[in-house]
């Protein structure tokens, strides 16, 4: 395992070389390689030579700068960028923190418990410096108000020690530029569901006399971040651009419509392929015996992993939905097959339809939901990475091909289809709108006791399908 140490540093000439001594020489477990990964932030006070040697001198650091100064959150998003370790931890370089907090600060990590593991300053550390009264105040303040809206119960949220899988920090996008970092990535890691851990760190506080840069500015500026970062949900860089994973999240009326038409379907033993996230699992899991959620997508297969960790009865599985192969281990196992939003991604629907058939019992239920209507596909789509949107008669024919007759279909979500072919032909929109998602959710209980009412059909298909013979 590796260990990337995260190193921001600005105008540190006095500090940063018994930093990064400190930093070389700190515990960490054995077997465990370490790499400083050190951005210099365009420091002007003579620190960039002193980096300059330290870096010739010892291999594990690896020194980047930026030309212009931006920022604390910007050195670290390019550290996150050239790390490659295991995983990482943020540092600052003037040592406010202590090192000697490593293995304490990776514990959970490597036990398995945690994704992330916040060093807390109010928690009863080995030693740690009186600070100012109002500082403490408005430290303590910005981690409630954050609390408040990410529902976490943190001690400390603007702590620097902040330590991630390496995997899941690089799919988390840093936005911000100065100290926003520290609200942004707690709320992104609250939505993303990540398991936190916090344990107590030593802190030595600097005085602003002794080069604190962090202002009341700042803290102003963390207050606007937290209430942005609440209202927009930018939760995974690319490639992660199945965006409507994280747009059913704060959707849940919608995701409630979509499964009370699926809940009278689902037997026993359920197969739901292309699972995400899990937020339509969350809600069909409930007195089924055993419940199967595929998924590919290393980041997505965490989540779901993390989600029903302590659910006995859910099984979470790697299934690559292009892969026959996959399928296997399942052959004529289940009652009830989903198959939902997972089509359109696919270079070759006809196989994933005729795999999803394979897993089902003789007489088992396979069940499929895709956008509907080819004369829609727009600039929507393509941000979500569709590759195509279907006709109802060439979703019956994948579903005949593979030996299964379609029972029922339900059209879904007719109010919308206007909105999306004005915003993704029309307008060549890339994304709906939070607000926009967030009026149509609310109305949703409207929308849906008209939408049989409305002439045309939906902007999405589900098809329920039975399989009959041997496929």
């Amino acid at each position: 395992m590796k260990l990337s140490i995260l190193v921001p540093v600005y105008n540190e000439r006095t500090l940063v070389e018994r930093s990064m001594e400190a930093v070389l020489n700190a515990p960490i477990p054995e077997q465990m390689e370490r790499e400083v990964v050190v951005v210099d932030d365009c420091s002007t006070d003579g620190t960039s030579a002193i980096l300059d040697r330290l870096a010739a001198r010892e291999p594990a650091i690896k020194l980047h700068r930026h030309t212009i100064n931006q920022g604390k959150g910007a050195a670290v998003r390019t550290a996150i960028q050239h790390a490659s370790g295991d995983f990482c931890l943020i540092q600052d370089a003037d040592l406010e923190y202590d090192p000697g907090d490593y293995p304490a600060l990776l514990r959970p990590l490597l036990d398995g418990h945690a994704d992330a593991v916040f060093g807390s300053r109010y928690l009863a550390g080995t030693q740690t410096r009186v600070l100012p009264y109002w500082h403490s105040q408005i430290n303590k303040f910005l981690t409630w108000f954050s609390n408040m809206f990410c529902n976490l119960d943190l001690t400390d949220m603007e702590t620097c020690y902040k330590v991630f899988r390496t995997d899941l920090l690089k799919s988390i996008p840093i936005r911000s530029d100065r100290f926003g970092i520290e609200p942004e990535i707690t709320m992104k890691c609250a939505k993303r569901k990540l398991r936190i851990y916090e344990v107590p760190i030593s802190y030595h506080c600097r005085t602003y006399e002794e080069g604190k840069k962090i202002g009341w500015k700042d803290g102003l500026k963390a207050l606007g971040a937290i209430l942005y970062f609440w209202l927009v949900d930018d939760l995974y860089v690319q490639p992660y651009g199945r965006a409507h994973l994280n747009n059913l999240t704060g959707t849940p009326a919608f995701v409630s419509w979509v499964v009370n038409i699926l809940r009278p379907y689902l037997g026993d033993r359920v197969f739901e392929i292309g699972a995400g996230i899990g937020t339509v699992t969350g809600r069909l899991i409930g007195r089924r015996l055993h419940y199967v959620a595929g998924e590919h997508d290393p980041v997505y297969l965490h989540a779901l992993r993390n989600r029903f960790l302590r659910t006995p009865h859910v099984q979470v599985t790697n299934l690559n939905p292009n892969a026959p192969a996959d399928y296997q281990a399942f052959a004529n196992a289940f009652d009830t097959v989903l198959c939902l939003n997972v089509l359109e991604y696919s270079a070759d629907p006809a196989a994933v339809v005729r795999s999803a058939a394979r897993t089902a019992r003789h007489d088992g239920t396979v069940i499929i939901l895709v956008p509907q209507n080819p004369a829609l596909f727009g600039s929507l789509d393509k941000t979500l990475g569709h590759r195509r949107r279907f006709s109802l008669a060439d979703l019956e024919k994948l579903c005949t091909s593979a030996g299964l007759k379609v029972e029922r279909t339900h059209q879904l979500n007719r109010v919308s289809r206007p909105v999306w072919w004005f915003t993704s032909k029309v307008l060549k929109a890339a994304h709906l709108s939070k607000p926009t998602l967030k009026l149509f959710d609310k109305t949703v209980w409207l929308w849906r006791a008209l939408d049989h009412l409305i002439p045309w059909d939906g902007l999405s298909v589900i098809m329920v399908t039975r399989k009959s013979g041997t496929v």
